[in-house]
């Protein structure tokens, strides 16, 4: 078990001023890859959310008056500090999640810092959006002339930002760096499978100047400290990625006090792979499932969706690509796939791996434990082919190294399967066609859509339709996300 990266015998929760000690003890961080203690993270008591949200709510009147200079330089001080430390982070993360080092290095931390660094600009955009004048007659309410507007974007409060256990430290900094950028004071509830390296986030942001009650963070094991937020009169705001599941729960409390909601859900990627498609690009895309942090990822193309002509092609290419992914310990330089987050995880994705060969699919790679690891919840990267669209392993959300095949004859047959699931938040088509592939994708219920790739745009809106989420962030949208529109008129 390590210390924290300062050295402290124990991580803490940040209300206000004041560095805490889990009002409820604490519980144990297990590494996903060895099983072994991580740390101890703190279980924060209701009390002490209630009162992160109290620190947050006293704070947001100084903190929204400052000027977008100020928050910006302490944005940009907060990417500096992050790329500074780096080498610190990363195995931090590493061992909390069982992400691999490629990944740990390149994408969990590296892009947190880009995040900080993108809201530190985006605090200086326009927040104020001229309109035309218009010439009001006179009536019972006021006497007639010329109006002027603006609309402006109004900080919305205190936002309570949750995240998911896949990408602690990256999605937890694209809530808050937004935020924070329009002038919003924030509680940070991080998953409970892997809080510390946010813990140690929020003390980078308290060393780097930000003031007291700005930045709060609160963990827990059990989803009592998230649902006292959510359900705090002093909190404006849930801003939540993670299951559709706790989604709804969050808007159902949410509900009651009108909060705003930004809430980026679960996910069932549709690959549409059109007759025209090239094969080799669509294996080596639609494979990212298993090779990108064990299928963990809500984006992720997890249904291949493919032609018949093409399909036995696409089906071994699958098979090989399967075959030639390492699987091992997180650390090592050759490994591409590692452990899930957690023993209950792995047992979750096998019973649906297991429905899968119930309900008549075929296991053509993987479909159990990798032999060779004694310890750690891996999974071994999965096909099951020959699937039916009304499959559960076709319908529903499996968040694993898990990829089924589903062969379809025509056009709309594809684009019906593509659509026929809850959820709608990254598909994609495959197709040498450029025009046909974005006429399809006009067809596809999804925010997102990629056309021959994977590859992300992080200045596009970013979020769901259907059971998938609600609202939109990424690049200047992120910005939106996070304030209220204000009118304001005046007589010419």
């Amino acid at each position: 078990m390590t210390k924290t990266l300062s050295g402290d015998d124990s991580y803490r929760l940040l209300i206000g001023d004041e560095w805490q000690l889990g009002g409820d003890g604490t519980y144990p961080i297990i590494n996903p890859a060895t099983e072994e203690i991580v740390g101890e993270a703190p279980e924060g008591s209701v009390d002490q959310a209630l009162a992160a949200a109290a620190s947050a709510r006293a704070a947001f009147d100084s903190w929204s008056q400052t000027t977008p200079k100020e928050r910006a330089a302490l944005l940009q001080a907060a990417a500096d500090a992050l790329r500074s430390r780096v080498k610190e982070f990363v195995p931090l993360v590493i061992s909390e999640t069982g992400c691999t080092a490629t990944v740990g290095r390149t994408m969990q931390v590296p892009q947190a810092a880009t995040r900080f660094e993108r809201y530190a600009q985006g605090a200086l955009e326009p927040s104020v959006i001229p309109l035309p004048p218009q010439e009001m007659p006179s009536t019972a309410l006021a006497p007639g002339g010329i109006i002027g507007a603006l609309a402006r974007r109004a900080p919305v409060g205190v936002v309570a930002c949750i995240t998911s256990y896949n990408f602690p430290i990256v999605n937890m900094v694209g809530k808050i760096a937004p935020a924070l950028a329009m002038g919003n004071t924030v509680v940070v509830r991080p998953a409970g499978q892997d809080p510390l390296a946010v813990i140690e986030l929020v003390k980078l942001l308290n060393d780097v100047g930000f003031p007291a009650g700005v930045v709060n963070v609160v963990t827990g094991s059990t989803p009592a400290t998230g649902e006292a937020l959510i359900a705090s009169p002093d909190v404006d705001m849930v801003s939540f990625t993670g299951s559709t599941g706790v989604g709804m729960r969050i808007g159902e409390v949410a509900g009651r006090t009108m909060k705003r909601q930004l809430l980026e859900l679960g996910g069932k990627g549709g690959a549409l792979v059109l007759d025209d498609a090239d094969p080799k690009t669509a294996i080596g895309m639609i494979s990212s499932v298993w090779a990108f942090h064990s299928g963990q990822i809500c984006t992720a193309p997890t249904r291949a969706i493919v032609h018949r002509s093409i399909y036995e092609q696409v089906v071994e290419g699958l098979t090989a690509a399967a075959g030639r992914l390492t699987v091992g310990d997180p650390l090592e330089k050759t490994t591409v796939v590692g452990p899930v987050i957690t023993e209950a995880h792995r047992a979750r994705i096998e019973s649906y791996i297991q429905a899968g060969r119930d309900e008549g699919g075929e296991i053509v790679a993987g479909g159990g434990r990798p032999e060779h690891m004694e310890k750690g919840w891996y999974v071994e990267p999965t096909l099951i082919a020959g699937c039916r669209p009304d499959m559960r392993v076709v319908k529903e959300e499996i968040f694993g190294p898990v990829i089924v095949v589903v062969p379809f004859d025509d056009e709309d047959e594809g684009i019906a399967i593509a659509n026929g699931t809850e959820f709608g938040l990254y598909d994609y088509v495959f197709s040498k066609d450029s025009a046909r592939a974005m006429r399809v994708s006009r067809r596809m219920r999804a925010g997102n859509i990629g056309i021959n790739t994977v590859q992300r745009n992080h200045e596009t809106p970013f979020g769901g339709t259907k059971y998938s989420g609600v609202g939109r962030d990424g690049g200047s949208f992120g910005l939106h996300a996070y304030t209220d529109l204000q009118s304001v008129v005046w007589p010419g």
